[in-house]
């Protein structure tokens, strides 16, 4: 059930990210729709796992983009 989860919200992520520069993470969890923090930490998890996305630090704070 929780990998099945962790799918959909990857697709989700991967949706608000694609034709983006990339986001922040504030501006990505609102863009996927997401109301926890686990939420979006389980699909970059997936995404990062997949070595879909890049994820650097930007002015202290969390910035994904897709490769």
């Amino acid at each position: 059930m929780l990998k099945e989860k962790a799918g959909v919200i990857a697709g989700q992520i991967w949706e608000a990210l694609n034709e983006t520069e990339g986001k922040t993470q504030k501006q990505l969890k609102k863009a996927a729709k997401l109301k926890a923090d686990k939420d979006l930490f389980l699909g970059l998890g997936w995404l990062l796992r997949e070595d879909k996305i890049e994820t650097s630090e930007v002015d202290g704070e969390l910035f994904v983009k897709l490769k």
